[in-house]
Formats: structure tokens, C-alpha cells, sequence
């Protein structure tokens, strides 16, 4: 007799999740298991898998899972888009809770009543080489030279809980970062693989960034892209500390305070429940 199991799928911006929560489904989560549910045309299609509510010690966490089925540290939209699912199946109850990730708590603020705004607290982005990590020498790794495909490029390389380079340039387009994301990800310098943004500013209170990330290609929005392109062009003093992040999925709102922490707002949207017969996986 086969049973169904049961997921739920979210967006944040474009960005999609499917959530599968242990405490309504027994599966074993695998890493061939996740590529084929997340892969449009043979699965029900996601960027990626928020694992959780894993209820211990009375938190709440959750593991974020890669379209590839690797694991990943922090995700800003799957943070957001987890929030609604504890929100919408009544694990909280106030506006205002703690998400347990894989680096830690996230704080996280629900904005409306309806739960589809959200105000994450990112921390605080470090430009470290041994933080993101990068190899060479200890250093903050800002407008360096690196040869990425044959060409060299200006960039800068940043952690806010995961790993992201960013290059500034006159235009961004889905092209551009599709052709060159693949080889920035798996460069040699970069030995837990590598997020990438290419940035444009259009003023110093809006940016416009295209994204290709690690494990799961290219992607509408991120919330630690947004952060972590916010993040480099604010410490190279090119924007202010409050900017909006324009991507093809919509807009993030990143807020730098004077000590680094860092802010991201954005919103969520409930797609719908899915049940998933467990030959699926057979």
C-alpha cells in the first residue's frame, strides 16, 4: 500500500521552496532524493528543500537543501519563506521568533497581518578570505583580480553565512551570469564553491543584481545575494547603508545598521500543499 507525502510549496520573489516537515511524513531525505524532486520536468520543480520543523530543545530548526541535494548554510528567502510555513501551521504564535539554521539562530519578524512580509536579521557580513573562505593569503578579499573562464575580472568576495562574489558592472542580464556562473562556482580559490551576483547601481539607494547560485544554478532573487552585493558596494562606499535590491523576481530591502548588522525585508507567497506518492522515490 503506498503512502502519500505530503509538502508544501512557497516563493519568495520567484525563489521556490518545497517544505517537507518531518513531523507529518517519514522520509529519509537524500541527496538523490532531493535532485529529482527538485528538477522541473521529472519532479514537482524547486530551487531548492526546506527540511524542518526539527523540534529540539524547543527550537525550531530547519535544513536548507540545494536544488543539487547538497546542503547549504543560510538561505535569506528560505529563512523568509520557512517563517510562513511555522506561521500558517501555527508552530508560533507571535509576530516576532527565533528559526535554528546551520549557522545559528535567525531572527525573523513578521510585518503584517497576513504573513506574506517578513524582516530577517542576516548578522553581519565579513570580507574575510579565511571566513568565506578563499584561498591565499588571510586577507579581506576586495576588488581583486581574479581569472574566471579565461578572462580576468575586478571582484570582491564576501560571507553572510555563505559565500558570494560580486561584479560590479554597466549591465546585468540572465546571459551574462548563466555563462559565467558555472565557472565562478566551481573556481579553484573558492573550496566550498561559490555564490555569484553581477551588480549594476543605479543610484545610491537602488541596485539591480542577477544571480547564479551554487547547487542550483540560476535563481529569480536571494536574499543573501541581496545582502552580500549590499553588503561589498556599501563597504566600498559606492551606496548608502538602507538600499533596494532589484532582481528579476522583485525587490529586498537590505539595512545596513553602524555596527554591520544586517536587515533584509521581503516578502513570501503560499503556492499550495502538494502529495507526493511515496513510489516516487521507489
Amino acid at each position: 500500500m503506498n503512502h502519500t507525502i505530503k509538502m508544501a510549496k512557497y516563493q519568495g520573489l520567484g525563489n521556490d521552496y518545497l517544505i517537507l516537515d518531518p513531523n507529518k511524513n517519514k522520509l529519509e531525505l537524500a541527496g538523490k532524493k532531493i535532485e529529482l524532486l527538485c528538477r522541473r520536468g521529472f519532479g514537482i520543480g524547486a530551487d531548492g528543500i526546506l527540511y524542518g520543523p526539527i523540534l529540539e530543545n524547543g527550537k525550531l530548526e530547519v535544513r536548507i537543501f540545494n536544488a543539487d541535494g547538497t546542503e547549504t548554510e543560510i538561505s535569506g528567502n528560505g529563512v523568509r519563506i520557512f517563517a510562513k510555513y511555522l506561521i500558517d501551521q501555527e508552530y508560533v504564535a507571535n509576530q516576532n521568533f527565533s528559526v535554528e539554521t546551520a549557522i545559528g539562530p535567525v531572527e525573523v519578524e513578521c510585518l503584517n497581518g497576513r504573513g506574506t512580509e517578513f524582516k530577517i536579521h542576516m548578522g553581519k557580513a565579513s570580507f574575510l578570505s579565511d571566513d568565506i573562505p578563499v584561498t591565499g593569503p588571510s586577507r579581506e578579499v576586495l576588488q581583486e583580480t581574479f581569472t574566471f573562464h579565461g578572462k580576468p575580472y575586478e571582484a570582491s568576495c564576501v560571507s553572510v553565512g555563505n559565500p558570494h562574489c560580486i561584479l560590479l558592472a554597466d549591465s546585468v542580464s540572465k546571459e551574462a551570469v548563466m555563462e559565467l556562473g558555472p565557472y565562478v562556482e566551481m573556481d579553484a580559490h573558492f573550496p566550498n564553491r561559490m555564490n555569484l551576483q553581477i551588480c549594476r547601481i543605479i543610484d545610491k539607494f537602488n541596485i539591480e543584481i542577477e544571480i547564479y547560485e551554487r547547487g542550483s544554478g540560476y535563481t529569480r532573487a536571494s536574499g543573501t545575494g541581496s545582502c552580500a552585493a549590499a553588503a561589498v558596494l556599501h563597504r566600498l562606499g559606492l551606496i548608502e547603508n538602507r538600499v533596494n535590491v532589484s532582481q528579476p523576481g522583485g525587490i529586498i530591502e537590505v539595512d545596513i545598521e553602524e555596527d554591520g548588522s544586517m536587515y533584509m525585508l521581503g516578502t513570501v507567497g503560499f503556492i499550495g500543499d502538494v502529495s507526493l506518492a511515496e513510489s516516487f522515490f521507489a
